[in-house]
């Protein structure tokens, strides 16, 4: 079978791939209890799928807490340690490992691009059963910026040597989505994060699935064939 060159997938991990955004949110809600501030948990929820300096910054901004680096250092490393604690409760979400077993089969490129830095993403990078030594991983680490902006996924579609404008970008937030469409991809939505199909189609989703499991049953909607 040759390579389908004309289409590539590129995935969000947390929320996407794997059931973990409630253990993010649980670890952002520890991280910040440590530090004195309290703040919702639905408040933390809306700000998950963003890079972890954008994300502190913005929750900073909203209990008005004075933003220095090392407070935004202290927030991340806790956040870290909490999620380490969590970990074990991190599952696959459902089809996740058939949809990428599928592409690799049907020598479809695929490619993950998460916000989160390589510390926290190896949990759940082994959860999938995902080598990043054998597959292209793209982290935090990896980019200058993360999501909102495009940088994951243009890094992530250049490293898979495939054109950015034939790549359907999978996520579960709308800051997903709005990073496809400012990398001009495909983006496409899922509801395994905990948004709304209403807020995906609004950021840009042309199709919303509910989980990796939907996606699969209806790849060919996206130009997922052999």
């Amino acid at each position: 079978m040759s390579r389908n060159a004309d289409v590539s997938f590129l995935f969000d991990l947390d929320g996407t791939l794997v059931d973990s955004v409630y253990q993010h949110v649980l670890a952002w809600q520890q991280a910040l209890h440590a530090a004195g501030i309290e703040l919702s948990v639905w408040r933390i929820h809306r700000r998950i799928g963003m890079s972890g300096g954008l994300f502190t910054e913005m929750l900073l901004r909203e209990v008005k807490a004075e933003i220095t680096p090392d407070l935004l250092e202290t927030l991340q490393r806790r956040h870290g340690e909490a999620y380490a604690g969590l970990v074990q409760w991190v599952r696959p979400l459902p089809g996740a490992k058939e949809l990428l077993a599928y592409l690799t089969d049907a020598r479809i490129p695929w490619a993950i691009a998460t916000s989160g830095r390589m510390g926290s993403a190896k949990y759940n990078l082994q959860a999938l059963g995902v080598d990043p030594a054998q597959a292209v991983v793209i982290t935090r680490d990896d980019v200058r910026h993360a999501k909102p902006d495009p940088d994951l996924f243009l890094a992530a579609a250049a490293r898979l040597g495939v054109d950015i404008h034939s790549a359907a970008i999978v996520g579960d937030s709308i800051w997903d989505i709005l990073a496809a469409r400012r990398a001009h991809g495909l983006g496409v939505g899922l509801l395994s994060g905990g948004y709304g199909q209403d807020e995906l189609e609004r950021s840009g989703a042309v199709r919303v699935y509910e989980d990796p499991a939907d996606l699969l049953r209806h790849i060919d909607e996206v130009g997922g064939r052999p």
